[in-house]
Protein backbone atom coordinates (compact mmCIF):
# COMPACT_ATOMS: atom_id res chain seq x y z
CA UNK A 1 0.00 0.00 0.00
CA UNK A 2 1.27 3.57 -0.84
CA UNK A 3 2.09 6.03 1.76
CA UNK A 4 0.57 8.77 0.29
CA UNK A 5 -3.18 8.14 -0.39
CA UNK A 6 -4.20 8.93 -4.34
CA UNK A 7 -7.23 11.65 -4.72
CA UNK A 8 -10.27 10.35 -6.44
CA UNK A 9 -10.46 11.86 -9.47
CA UNK A 10 -13.74 13.80 -9.93
CA UNK A 11 -16.89 12.38 -11.91
CA UNK A 12 -19.34 14.92 -13.53
CA UNK A 13 -22.65 14.74 -12.16
CA UNK A 14 -25.48 14.90 -14.62
CA UNK A 15 -27.03 18.61 -14.57
CA UNK A 16 -24.83 19.87 -12.45
CA UNK A 17 -21.85 22.40 -13.30
CA UNK A 18 -19.40 21.01 -10.50
CA UNK A 19 -19.21 17.57 -8.52
CA UNK A 20 -18.00 18.51 -5.11
CA UNK A 21 -18.53 20.63 -2.44
CA UNK A 22 -15.31 22.73 -2.77
CA UNK A 23 -14.67 23.95 1.02
CA UNK A 24 -15.43 27.56 1.79
CA UNK A 25 -12.31 29.75 2.79
CA UNK A 26 -14.34 30.49 6.23
CA UNK A 27 -14.26 26.34 6.81
CA UNK A 28 -11.81 25.96 9.56
CA UNK A 29 -11.75 22.27 7.73
CA UNK A 30 -11.80 20.74 4.47
CA UNK A 31 -12.47 16.79 3.37
CA UNK A 32 -11.05 15.29 0.25
CA UNK A 33 -12.26 11.93 -1.26
CA UNK A 34 -9.15 9.65 -1.98
CA UNK A 35 -8.01 6.53 -2.51
CA UNK A 36 -6.58 4.91 0.81
CA UNK A 37 -6.38 1.32 -0.63
CA UNK A 38 -9.28 0.37 1.01
CA UNK A 39 -11.27 1.37 -1.68
CA UNK A 40 -11.34 2.51 -5.28
CA UNK A 41 -11.54 1.54 -9.22
CA UNK A 42 -10.68 -2.10 -8.13
CA UNK A 43 -12.65 -2.36 -4.87
CA UNK A 44 -15.91 -4.06 -4.66
CA UNK A 45 -18.74 -1.93 -4.20
CA UNK A 46 -21.17 -2.99 -1.71
CA UNK A 47 -23.06 -0.10 -1.11
CA UNK A 48 -21.66 2.22 1.74
CA UNK A 49 -19.31 4.06 0.86
CA UNK A 50 -20.17 7.19 0.28
CA UNK A 51 -18.39 7.96 -2.74
CA UNK A 52 -19.89 4.57 -4.67
CA UNK A 53 -23.10 5.65 -6.66
CA UNK A 54 -23.67 8.81 -5.16
CA UNK A 55 -27.46 10.02 -5.94
CA UNK A 56 -27.62 13.14 -7.84
CA UNK A 57 -28.32 15.80 -5.23
CA UNK A 58 -31.64 17.69 -5.78
CA UNK A 59 -32.08 21.05 -5.21
CA UNK A 60 -33.20 22.65 -2.08
CA UNK A 61 -34.60 25.86 -2.07
CA UNK A 62 -34.79 27.79 1.54
CA UNK A 63 -36.24 31.08 2.34
CA UNK A 64 -35.20 34.47 3.69
CA UNK A 65 -36.11 37.87 4.55
CA UNK A 66 -33.98 40.36 3.72
CA UNK A 67 -33.81 43.78 5.23
CA UNK A 68 -32.31 45.64 2.36
CA UNK A 69 -32.62 43.97 -1.36
CA UNK A 70 -30.16 46.97 -3.34
CA UNK A 71 -26.79 46.51 -4.07
CA UNK A 72 -24.92 49.25 -4.29
CA UNK A 73 -21.38 49.90 -5.81
CA UNK A 74 -19.02 52.30 -7.31
CA UNK A 75 -16.67 50.33 -9.31
CA UNK A 76 -15.74 52.33 -11.97
CA UNK A 77 -15.94 49.33 -14.48
CA UNK A 78 -19.41 48.51 -13.99
CA UNK A 79 -21.47 50.36 -16.13
CA UNK A 80 -24.58 50.23 -13.37
CA UNK A 81 -24.88 51.58 -9.23
CA UNK A 82 -27.45 49.20 -7.93
CA UNK A 83 -28.59 45.89 -8.28
CA UNK A 84 -31.33 43.38 -6.97
CA UNK A 85 -30.84 39.78 -7.06
CA UNK A 86 -34.23 37.94 -5.68
CA UNK A 87 -32.02 34.96 -5.12
CA UNK A 88 -29.03 33.60 -3.90
CA UNK A 89 -27.34 30.88 -5.66
CA UNK A 90 -28.18 29.86 -9.31
CA UNK A 91 -29.38 26.16 -10.45
CA UNK A 92 -27.94 26.87 -13.73
CA UNK A 93 -24.64 25.46 -12.50
CA UNK A 94 -22.44 27.66 -14.71
CA UNK A 95 -18.89 26.47 -13.82
CA UNK A 96 -17.53 29.59 -14.40
CA UNK A 97 -19.93 31.91 -12.33
CA UNK A 98 -17.82 34.94 -10.04
CA UNK A 99 -21.03 35.01 -7.98
CA UNK A 100 -19.85 30.76 -6.30
CA UNK A 101 -17.60 32.26 -3.61
CA UNK A 102 -20.94 34.90 -2.47
CA UNK A 103 -22.08 31.32 -0.74
CA UNK A 104 -19.46 31.19 1.61
CA UNK A 105 -20.82 33.95 3.74
CA UNK A 106 -23.82 31.38 4.47
CA UNK A 107 -21.32 29.23 5.27
CA UNK A 108 -22.13 26.72 2.66
CA UNK A 109 -19.95 25.49 -0.27
CA UNK A 110 -19.23 27.88 -3.26
CA UNK A 111 -19.38 23.82 -5.66
CA UNK A 112 -22.09 22.13 -5.40
CA UNK A 113 -24.20 23.98 -2.25
CA UNK A 114 -24.36 27.32 -4.77
CA UNK A 115 -26.35 25.31 -7.84
CA UNK A 116 -28.44 22.93 -5.20
CA UNK A 117 -29.25 25.03 -2.37
CA UNK A 118 -31.11 28.09 -3.85
CA UNK A 119 -32.24 31.05 -1.33
CA UNK A 120 -35.15 32.81 -2.28
CA UNK A 121 -35.78 36.48 -0.50
CA UNK A 122 -39.81 36.17 -0.22
CA UNK A 123 -40.11 39.70 0.85
CA UNK A 124 -37.76 41.01 -2.08
CA UNK A 125 -40.69 43.28 -3.73
CA UNK A 126 -41.78 44.66 -0.31
CA UNK A 127 -38.41 45.43 0.35
CA UNK A 128 -37.69 46.99 -2.99
CA UNK A 129 -40.56 48.84 -2.59
CA UNK A 130 -39.99 50.40 0.98
CA UNK A 131 -36.46 51.48 0.00
CA UNK A 132 -37.56 53.48 -3.32
CA UNK A 133 -39.96 54.83 -0.98
CA UNK A 134 -37.23 56.51 1.10
CA UNK A 135 -37.05 60.42 1.12
CA UNK A 136 -33.41 60.11 -0.27
CA UNK A 137 -33.99 57.33 -3.00
CA UNK A 138 -32.65 58.85 -6.29
CA UNK A 139 -33.71 56.55 -9.73
CA UNK A 140 -30.24 55.59 -10.73
CA UNK A 141 -28.99 52.30 -13.33
CA UNK A 142 -30.36 49.33 -11.90
CA UNK A 143 -29.47 45.76 -13.22
CA UNK A 144 -31.73 42.83 -11.92
CA UNK A 145 -30.10 39.37 -11.53
CA UNK A 146 -25.79 40.12 -11.67
CA UNK A 147 -25.07 37.63 -9.19
CA UNK A 148 -28.16 35.33 -10.05
CA UNK A 149 -29.82 34.26 -12.93
CA UNK A 150 -33.51 36.36 -11.84
CA UNK A 151 -34.86 33.63 -14.04
CA UNK A 152 -33.73 30.22 -12.93
CA UNK A 153 -36.10 27.62 -12.90
CA UNK A 154 -37.26 28.09 -9.76
CA UNK A 155 -39.03 31.09 -10.64
CA UNK A 156 -41.55 29.56 -12.32
CA UNK A 157 -43.20 29.08 -8.96
CA UNK A 158 -42.07 31.82 -6.73
CA UNK A 159 -42.19 34.30 -8.81
CA UNK A 160 -39.98 36.82 -7.05
CA UNK A 161 -38.56 38.68 -10.30
CA UNK A 162 -41.78 39.15 -11.48
CA UNK A 163 -42.89 40.58 -8.23
CA UNK A 164 -40.11 43.17 -8.39
CA UNK A 165 -40.62 43.96 -12.12
CA UNK A 166 -44.25 44.60 -11.12
CA UNK A 167 -43.26 46.90 -8.27
CA UNK A 168 -40.29 49.13 -10.78
CA UNK A 169 -43.49 49.22 -13.64
CA UNK A 170 -45.75 50.94 -10.86
CA UNK A 171 -43.01 53.35 -9.77
CA UNK A 172 -41.91 54.29 -13.45
CA UNK A 173 -38.31 52.69 -12.19
CA UNK A 174 -36.27 51.94 -15.30
CA UNK A 175 -34.11 48.75 -15.43
CA UNK A 176 -32.01 46.16 -17.33
CA UNK A 177 -31.60 42.48 -16.51
CA UNK A 178 -29.27 40.04 -17.72
CA UNK A 179 -30.35 36.53 -18.39
CA UNK A 180 -29.63 33.03 -19.85
CA UNK A 181 -33.15 31.94 -19.41
CA UNK A 182 -36.49 31.96 -22.00
CA UNK A 183 -38.39 32.11 -19.02
CA UNK A 184 -38.05 36.10 -19.13
CA UNK A 185 -40.76 35.78 -22.45
CA UNK A 186 -43.61 35.07 -19.54
CA UNK A 187 -43.35 38.73 -18.35
CA UNK A 188 -43.22 40.25 -21.45
CA UNK A 189 -46.69 41.74 -20.87
CA UNK A 190 -44.66 44.12 -18.14
CA UNK A 191 -42.05 44.50 -19.54
CA UNK A 192 -42.65 45.13 -23.33
CA UNK A 193 -44.90 48.32 -21.91
CA UNK A 194 -42.16 49.75 -20.10
CA UNK A 195 -39.77 48.90 -22.94
CA UNK A 196 -42.01 51.01 -25.37
CA UNK A 197 -41.71 53.95 -22.27
CA UNK A 198 -37.64 53.28 -22.33
CA UNK A 199 -37.93 52.01 -19.05
CA UNK A 200 -36.31 48.33 -20.04
CA UNK A 201 -33.76 46.61 -21.14
CA UNK A 202 -32.87 43.05 -21.75
CA UNK A 203 -29.57 41.53 -22.22
CA UNK A 204 -29.00 37.68 -23.08
CA UNK A 205 -26.02 35.50 -22.19
CA UNK A 206 -24.68 33.33 -24.74
CA UNK A 207 -21.48 32.03 -24.63
CA UNK A 208 -20.94 29.74 -27.43
CA UNK A 209 -23.25 28.48 -29.60
CA UNK A 210 -22.30 24.50 -29.51
CA UNK A 211 -24.88 22.83 -27.41
CA UNK A 212 -22.75 19.94 -26.26
CA UNK A 213 -20.15 22.22 -24.49
CA UNK A 214 -23.12 24.57 -23.39
CA UNK A 215 -24.49 21.47 -21.39
CA UNK A 216 -21.31 20.99 -19.02
CA UNK A 217 -20.59 24.61 -19.23
CA UNK A 218 -23.77 25.84 -17.78
CA UNK A 219 -26.00 22.85 -17.72
CA UNK A 220 -29.02 24.10 -16.50
CA UNK A 221 -29.21 26.88 -18.55
CA UNK A 222 -31.66 26.98 -21.64
CA UNK A 223 -29.75 26.23 -25.03
CA UNK A 224 -28.03 28.08 -27.19
CA UNK A 225 -30.55 27.86 -29.90
CA UNK A 226 -33.60 28.86 -27.50
CA UNK A 227 -31.65 31.93 -26.28
CA UNK A 228 -31.72 33.06 -29.73
CA UNK A 229 -35.81 32.52 -30.21
CA UNK A 230 -35.74 34.33 -27.01
CA UNK A 231 -33.98 37.71 -28.43
CA UNK A 232 -36.34 37.62 -31.49
CA UNK A 233 -39.36 37.24 -29.36
CA UNK A 234 -38.28 39.91 -27.11
CA UNK A 235 -36.96 41.92 -30.25
CA UNK A 236 -40.54 41.57 -32.08
CA UNK A 237 -42.08 42.81 -28.58
CA UNK A 238 -39.91 46.12 -28.94
CA UNK A 239 -37.66 45.14 -26.27
CA UNK A 240 -34.15 46.38 -26.66
CA UNK A 241 -31.57 43.58 -26.67
CA UNK A 242 -28.27 43.16 -26.27
CA UNK A 243 -25.84 40.12 -25.87
CA UNK A 244 -23.49 39.21 -23.42
CA UNK A 245 -20.06 37.40 -24.52
CA UNK A 246 -18.92 36.69 -20.84
CA UNK A 247 -17.01 34.93 -20.26
CA UNK A 248 -14.57 34.50 -23.06
CA UNK A 249 -12.37 31.70 -21.79
CA UNK A 250 -9.61 30.49 -24.01
CA UNK A 251 -9.40 27.24 -25.70
CA UNK A 252 -12.91 26.37 -24.63
CA UNK A 253 -15.46 28.88 -26.31
CA UNK A 254 -13.61 29.82 -29.50
CA UNK A 255 -16.63 30.92 -31.40
CA UNK A 256 -17.05 34.12 -30.44
CA UNK A 257 -17.41 35.81 -33.74
CA UNK A 258 -20.53 33.36 -34.84
CA UNK A 259 -22.24 33.93 -31.33
CA UNK A 260 -21.98 37.73 -32.56
CA UNK A 261 -23.33 37.00 -35.79
CA UNK A 262 -26.21 35.19 -35.00
CA UNK A 263 -27.23 37.10 -32.07
CA UNK A 264 -27.30 40.20 -34.61
CA UNK A 265 -29.19 38.50 -36.77
CA UNK A 266 -31.37 37.83 -34.33
CA UNK A 267 -31.67 41.50 -33.55
CA UNK A 268 -29.65 42.34 -30.67
CA UNK A 269 -27.82 45.86 -31.46
CA UNK A 270 -25.28 45.89 -28.38
CA UNK A 271 -22.79 43.30 -27.33
CA UNK A 272 -20.16 43.62 -24.41
CA UNK A 273 -17.65 40.58 -23.10
CA UNK A 274 -15.42 39.85 -20.20
CA UNK A 275 -12.76 37.31 -19.50
CA UNK A 276 -13.20 34.42 -17.28
CA UNK A 277 -12.51 36.02 -13.78
CA UNK A 278 -11.34 32.79 -11.09
CA UNK A 279 -12.27 34.84 -7.35
CA UNK A 280 -11.71 33.18 -4.40
CA UNK A 281 -12.91 29.40 -4.28
CA UNK A 282 -13.78 29.59 -7.84
CA UNK A 283 -10.19 28.83 -8.93
CA UNK A 284 -10.98 25.51 -7.48
CA UNK A 285 -14.56 24.98 -8.95
CA UNK A 286 -13.17 25.51 -12.07
CA UNK A 287 -9.94 23.49 -12.21
CA UNK A 288 -11.71 20.67 -10.98
CA UNK A 289 -14.02 21.04 -14.12
CA UNK A 290 -11.09 21.25 -15.89
CA UNK A 291 -9.66 18.36 -14.55
CA UNK A 292 -13.39 16.33 -15.64
CA UNK A 293 -13.85 17.66 -19.09
CA UNK A 294 -10.25 18.78 -20.78
CA UNK A 295 -7.77 16.95 -19.03
CA UNK A 296 -5.65 16.94 -21.72
CA UNK A 297 -5.49 20.32 -22.13
CA UNK A 298 -6.05 21.88 -18.47
CA UNK A 299 -3.16 23.06 -18.25
CA UNK A 300 -2.76 24.91 -21.09
CA UNK A 301 -6.15 26.98 -20.38
CA UNK A 302 -4.80 27.91 -16.85
CA UNK A 303 -1.54 29.17 -18.32
CA UNK A 304 -3.50 31.13 -20.67
CA UNK A 305 -5.54 32.32 -17.97
CA UNK A 306 -2.32 33.09 -15.97
CA UNK A 307 -1.17 35.08 -18.98
CA UNK A 308 -4.28 37.23 -18.69
CA UNK A 309 -3.75 38.04 -14.77
CA UNK A 310 -0.30 38.93 -14.51
CA UNK A 311 0.74 34.79 -14.05
CA UNK A 312 -1.89 34.92 -11.16
CA UNK A 313 -5.50 32.76 -11.55
CA UNK A 314 -7.15 36.51 -11.05
CA UNK A 315 -6.23 39.80 -10.47
CA UNK A 316 -9.05 42.17 -8.57
CA UNK A 317 -7.44 45.36 -10.39
CA UNK A 318 -10.71 47.21 -11.65
CA UNK A 319 -8.49 48.60 -14.25
CA UNK A 320 -8.16 44.89 -15.64
CA UNK A 321 -10.59 42.30 -13.96
CA UNK A 322 -13.06 42.19 -16.62
CA UNK A 323 -10.88 42.57 -19.92
CA UNK A 324 -7.38 41.24 -17.97
CA UNK A 325 -4.00 42.24 -19.93
CA UNK A 326 -1.38 41.19 -22.36
CA UNK A 327 -1.48 39.25 -25.36
CA UNK A 328 -4.38 37.32 -25.20
CA UNK A 329 -6.39 39.93 -23.34
CA UNK A 330 -5.61 42.18 -26.30
CA UNK A 331 -6.51 39.41 -29.00
CA UNK A 332 -9.73 38.86 -27.71
CA UNK A 333 -10.38 42.34 -27.07
CA UNK A 334 -9.51 42.68 -30.69
CA UNK A 335 -11.47 40.11 -32.31
CA UNK A 336 -14.64 41.55 -30.73
CA UNK A 337 -13.76 45.24 -31.83
CA UNK A 338 -13.89 43.95 -35.41
CA UNK A 339 -16.74 41.48 -35.55
CA UNK A 340 -18.99 44.22 -33.41
CA UNK A 341 -17.73 46.92 -35.96
CA UNK A 342 -18.63 44.12 -39.20
CA UNK A 343 -21.93 43.61 -37.83
CA UNK A 344 -23.01 46.66 -36.53
CA UNK A 345 -23.59 46.41 -32.81
CA UNK A 346 -23.27 49.27 -30.55
CA UNK A 347 -23.90 51.98 -32.70
CA UNK A 348 -26.61 53.25 -31.06
CA UNK A 349 -26.60 53.18 -26.91
CA UNK A 350 -29.09 51.75 -25.03
CA UNK A 351 -30.73 54.07 -22.85
CA UNK A 352 -33.54 54.52 -20.41
CA UNK A 353 -35.47 57.16 -19.23
CA UNK A 354 -34.86 58.36 -15.38
CA UNK A 355 -37.42 61.06 -15.36
CA UNK A 356 -40.87 59.09 -15.33
CA UNK A 357 -39.62 57.69 -11.63
CA UNK A 358 -42.89 58.38 -9.05
CA UNK A 359 -41.73 57.05 -5.66
CA UNK A 360 -44.37 54.63 -3.92
CA UNK A 361 -45.94 55.43 -1.16
CA UNK A 362 -43.77 55.23 1.86
CA UNK A 363 -47.15 53.29 3.74
CA UNK A 364 -47.77 50.09 1.73
CA UNK A 365 -51.59 50.10 3.11
CA UNK A 366 -52.51 53.79 2.26
CA UNK A 367 -54.32 53.01 -1.32
CA UNK A 368 -53.16 55.15 -4.06
CA UNK A 369 -55.69 58.57 -4.44
CA UNK A 370 -54.40 58.75 -8.74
Amino acid sequence: MSDHPIRIHPTAIKGRGTSSRTPSRFDTDAREAVDDGWTGVDAPVDGDDPFDNPTPPATEVRFEDAKRVLSRNDSPDIPFDRSINPYRGCEHGCVYCFARPTHSYLGLSPGLDFETIIIAKRNVAAALRAEMAHRDYAPGQLAIGTATDCYQPVERELRLTRSVIEVLKKARHPFALVTKSSAVERDLDLIAPMAADRLAAVYLTITTLDPKLSRILEPRAASPARRLETIRRLVAAGVPVGVSLAPQIPFVNEDMEQVMAAAFDAGARSAFYTVLRLPWELTDVFREWLEVHYPQRAGRIISRIQDMRGGKDYDSDFATRMTGEGIWADLIRQRFIKAAGRLGFNRERITLDFSQFRPPSRDVRQASLF
